[in-house]
């Protein structure tokens, strides 16, 4: 059975910050020669160089942006590509607090474990939190805005979690007050949008994940054992990823059956141009996985087309379907906004479908914000989409028709 979303009443997000729940020192206190659990919610109460404080364990087998290496005591995670074209890759080291930390690694972050308090400053981490039971460690999110969770929502209300912006936007000052172990961010390389420089500056902890960076969907969602190893929850990240790629898989394979791949093209222009996702993209993967043939799918980039709306007209007149095409929710919006849309044959056979079924008022998108942990999710959407006879019982999830 595919996985669901927990779903709870939605709730305000205050603007002021609560202490922090503090470990408990007592809660794992008895600890014997050999561990049998990391500990998650306590530091160490004794230091042995002999004893193993990570029993439970992540390994990487779809991400390729990161790697991780364990030691009797400590963590070493690295990021190998932190942003498209970077030149350089980031080093964290995360210390089971309650022993020494190790020498040898030059300026690399040292970084306590378990962490205690931690910002998020995208919504695609948020998901993670939820997985893995850490909500109580949330103490400050980028923009409350986009969320989508109404479970992540309600503990941020509950908690009078604060907003802090992002990029030139960022209140410093509000996330110093907060004295957050660890900032979780993303980076493009620009000095003028990123945040770590300016964390960085300011002596606060920041750890860049960039799982945007991976091209499939497999890989993006295991960025999920990352966020565990932050909070020593290998175990429960395991065990949820397991479960996901199975799923994936699974469908994958059921998707490969089809005698036949209808042709699709997404997005649509803005500002004059036609942004698509390059063939070796996550899109385009996803796209693959559900048995659909994307028209862009012999291009080699991995990031976004820039077309011209001619050039994605000619190609794309004839396709079968047509997805994610922008704020629109109507066909009659669609028609208003550029009468040619109407010439293309998808939307003329009623085959325009929106990942819009799951949103807020506000701008929350839970199909990029609980879609990426759960992958499952949409390409069971997709294939039922494409391959209706596939998956003959599946109500839509994420996508639905445009009416």
């Amino acid at each position: 059975m595919l996985l669901t979303l927990l779903l709870v009443a939605c709730g305000a997000v205050p603007n002021q910050p609560t202490p922090t729940p503090p470990i408990d020192p007592d809660a794992q206190a008895a600890q014997p020669v050999e561990l049998l659990a990391n500990l998650n919610r306590s530091c160490a109460t004794e230091y042995s160089p002999d004893i193993d404080y990570f029993p439970e364990k992540v390994s990487v087998q779809y991400a390729d942006g990161w790697t991780i290496e364990y030691f009797n005591n400590y963590k070493v995670i690295t990021v190998l590509t932190p942003w498209r074209g970077a030149e350089e890759t980031f080093q964290y080291v995360l210390v089971q607090c309650g022993t020494p930390a190790p020498s040898g690694y030059g300026d690399a972050p040292m970084i306590e474990v378990p962490v205690n308090s931690m910002i998020s400053m995208s919504t695609t981490y948020l998901p993670h939190f939820e997985a893995l039971e850490v909500l109580d460690r949330l103490t400050g999110v980028d923009n409350a805005d986009f969320i989508y969770s109404p479970a992540v929502l309600d503990a941020l209300a509950t908690a009078n979690v604060p907003t802090v912006g992002s990029g030139p936007d960022l209140d410093l000052e509000r996330v110093l007050d907060i004295e957050p172990n660890v900032v979780m961010t993303f980076a493009i390389g620009s000095p003028d949008t990123d945040t770590h420089p300016q964390l960085t500056a300011a002596g606060v902890p920041v750890v860049i994940n960039a799982d945007y960076m991976e091209t499939s969907p497999l890989g993006r969602a295991e960025w999920v054992k990352f966020t565990a190893a932050l909070f020593n929850r290998e175990r429960s990240a395991e065990n949820l990823f397991e479960r996901v790629a199975e799923e994936y898989n699974d469908l994958a394979a059921l998707a490969d059956t089809a005698e036949q791949r209808p042709t699709v093209f997404t997005e649509a222009p803005f500002q004059g141009i036609w942004y698509l996702p390059g063939g070796e993209s996550y899109a385009a993967t996803l796209l693959a996985d559900a048995g659909a043939a994307y028209l862009w799918a012999e291009d080699a980039s991995t990031g976004s087309l820039a077309l011209d709306f001619e050039v994605v007209y000619e190609q794309a007149l004839t396709a079968d379907y047509w997805l994610n095409p922008g704020i629109w929710t109507s066909r009659e919006e669609m028609l208003e906004a550029d009468e040619r849309f109407g010439d293309f044959a998808a939307f003329q056979n009623g085959n325009v479908y929106n990942a819009t079924s799951r949103t807020t008022p506000a701008g929350g998108n839970d199909y990029r914000e609980g879609g990426v942990l759960n992958p499952q999710l949409i390409l069971a959407d997709l294939i039922s989409i494409f391959h209706p006879d596939l998956l003959p019982d599946h109500e839509l999830f994420y996508f639905e028709r445009v009416q």
